[in-house]
Formats: C-alpha cells, sequence, structure tokens
C-alpha cells in the first residue's frame, strides 16, 4: 500500500454499544503495561512481552505508522472517552478485513471486548465498504471463542493458520461476520 492515500482519517473516535472507542495519545503511555502486561495478553497475542513503559512507547508509534501507511487501525477502548480499557484493531490485508482486540485484566468480565468489535465491524461495513470482518482465533483461547459467538461470528471452513510466535507453534481459526 506504499505510495497510496491512508484509507483511514486522521483521527477516529467511535461511539456505540456503550463504548467510546478512540485514538491512543501519549497521556496514555502510563496505563498501557497495567492493561497489556499480562501472561494471557502474553500468550494469545503478537503483543511484545514484557510490556513496559518502553513497549508501550513502541506501540504508540506503531500504531501511528500502521494508520499512516493504510494498514491497520488500533483504537483505545474506553467507557466515556477517558481511561482505556483495552484495544480494539482493524486491519486491512489483501485477504480482507480482520479485527482483533485485548481487554485490560482489571476489565474483563464487562463485555467491553464484544461491544468493541460490533462497533468495529460496524466501521469497517459503513466507512470501508468491508462485506464482511474475520477473527482470526485459536481453538484453545476459550474467552476469544466466546467473544466472538457473542458478537455474532461463525467459525468459517477454510484451512487453519499455522504459524510460530514467541517461540511457540499455533493454530488459528478464522471467524467471520457477514456484514451485508
Amino acid at each position: 500500500m506504499s505510495g497510496t492515500a491512508s484509507p483511514f482519517p486522521d483521527r477516529i473516535e467511535l461511539t456505540g454499544e456503550g463504548l467510546v472507542l478512540r485514538d491512543w495519545t501519549e497521556a496514555d503511555l502510563p496505563a498501557m503495561p497495567g492493561l497489556f502486561d499480562h501472561p494471557d495478553i502474553a500468550y494469545w497475542t503478537p503483543i511484545v512481552s514484557p510490556f513496559d513503559d518502553a513497549a508501550a512507547r513502541t506501540r504508540l508509534e506503531r500504531a501511528r505508522k500502521l494508520r499512516a501507511e493504510g494498514v491497520a487501525v488500533l483504537l483505545a477502548v474506553t467507557l466515556d472517552g477517558g481511561a482505556p480499557m483495552g484495544e480494539v484493531m482493524l486491519r486491512r490485508a489483501p485477504e480482507g478485513t480482520e479485527l482483533g482486540y485485548a481487554i485490560g485484566p482489571a476489565h474483563r468480565g464487562q463485555g467491553l471486548a464484544v461491544r468493541a468489535v460490533r462497533v468495529m465491524a460496524g466501521y469497517a461495513a459503513e466507512q470501508l465498504g468491508a462485506d464482511q470482518v474475520v477473527l482470526e482465533l485459536e481453538a484453545e483461547n476459550a474467552a476469544s471463542i466466546a467473544v466472538a459467538t457473542k458478537a455474532g461470528f461463525a467459525r468459517l471452513d477454510v484451512p487453519l493458520i499455522e504459524g510460530e510466535e514467541k517461540g511457540r507453534p499455533y493454530a488459528l481459526q478464522t471467524w467471520g461476520l457477514t456484514l451485508r
């Protein structure tokens, strides 16, 4: 996508489902380690571990770079535009529009991931013209499978995505939500 304009605006704030999904800011840097430095996040996601202040700065810079390149948008999940409670991601790729999320351990059990995924799926349909969004999940990740199911996704009959990350093999199932 280099050489083309980003399909994403410079600023994004999405509201719905009792949430405000907003851009990460410098003011969020101190909160990010508390959200992302957790064994579950280290195990199930590609987010770096340990996640410290330097990792927070790198993640913020990466989020800005991916947006500018038109590859992905990473937004803080909040209730009111204030303190971040997690993150939701939308990535555009030749094979489709993928969503992802990570909710800080102190904020789990409130349906934040389900609601954030639904709001981001709405954005993908309305602003990007996506017909479908997907989640790529490990079958053993019961919490993420529950999020997918509650958000209306169904497992797609496509080959597993296999690889290795952080020294461990993985096999991802693809779950899809038809938007149109």
